[in-house]
């Protein structure tokens, strides 16, 4: 997979790729990441990339030329001519409810690589950015991130060029390379190789359910459930007791089939807790829900 960049500040992302499995899946070549620096596109001696904003109002507003041309060096034609006679138009208002990308719909070979890249722009009043959506980001071949900066972006790059506008949560950052950074780690970390081990990215939060989960058990009765859009279940490690608090004997007992229950019964627990919206979609069985009854009314 290869993510593009285009932004104002590219020395903002000197480090973030020298660390941890990103650094990894870089040298092995799994990904591949350019950044290009928005100024490069500008025609004047001031490397002008922005202006007042029509209407009036605070701050100041990129310009579509600048930000027109840098997508355009990268291949990356406008949508309507990128797709035309395919039948195919990625639009945001095509997702699942659950912040996913709509499916593909089938397509002719020769128009396969325009149905694999995406050029995302990245705002406070985008689509908000899930777990499901990197599952999905991670089967392209190309993402091209657009950073907004001041007060956004001029909306005719959003309408001639991207096919998605994303958030990362309900704030306003300063700018999106913050945004551009998290979406790359959450996605690349799903691409095929860059764990460690395949099944870490299928047992965390957010994950899919037990139907969905290709990791085979091996050897042993496997000792978690796929979280099935709730949070992750709490973890612990040696030594068994710390700080006067010992980890719960349930783990340490080799049982599997217990731990898988009582591991069930705390992601219920911690997603009632922090994140009850999520259990609105979750996939939950009649075992789960009999759980959360009883957690429920434990709670009352």
């Amino acid at each position: 997979m290869r993510f593009e960049i285009v932004t104002i500040f590219p020395g903002f992302f000197a480090g973030i790729f020298d660390n941890g499995i990103l650094r990894r899946a870089l040298a092995e070549e799994l990904v591949s990441v350019g950044v290009h620096d928005l100024r490069e596109f500008t025609h004047d001696r001031h490397r002008t990339v922005d202006d007042r904003p029509f209407g009036g109002g605070e701050g100041m507003v990129l310009k579509p030329e600048p930000l027109a041309e840098a997508v355009a060096s990268l291949g990356i034609q406008p949508k309507a001519e990128r797709l035309k006679g395919t039948g195919f138009s990625p639009c945001i208002e095509d997702s699942k409810e659950d912040g996913a990308l709509a499916p593909e719909k089938t397509l002719p070979e020769a128009t396969q690589p325009a149905a694999k890249t995406r050029v995302i722009l990245l705002s406070a009043q985008g689509h908000p950015f899930t777990q499901a959506m990197a599952r999905e980001l991670a089967t392209l071949d190309r993402i091209v991130l657009i950073c907004g900066r001041y007060e956004g972006v001029d909306e005719r790059i959003n309408q001639l060029y991207c096919d998605m506008e994303l958030s990362i949560g309900d704030y306003v950052l300063s700018g999106g390379e913050l945004a551009a950074a998290v979406v790359i780690d959450a996605t690349m970390r799903l691409i095929p190789g860059v764990l460690g081990n395949e099944a870490s990215g299928e047992f965390e939060s957010f994950g899919v359910a037990d139907a969905e989960i290709a990791t085979a058990d091996v050897g042993v009765p496997r000792s978690q459930h796929g979280s099935g859009g709730l949070l992750d279940y709490p973890h612990y490690t040696r030594p068994a007791e710390f700080g006067g608090l010992r980890a719960p004997e349930v783990l340490m007992n080799g049982d599997h089939a217990e731990i898988r229950r009582w591991r069930r019964e705390q992601q219920l627990r911690k997603t009632l807790t922090n994140r009850p919206d999520l259990l609105e979609g979750a996939s939950l069985s009649k075992e789960d829900r009999k759980l959360l009854d009883a957690i429920r009314v434990e709670s009352e």
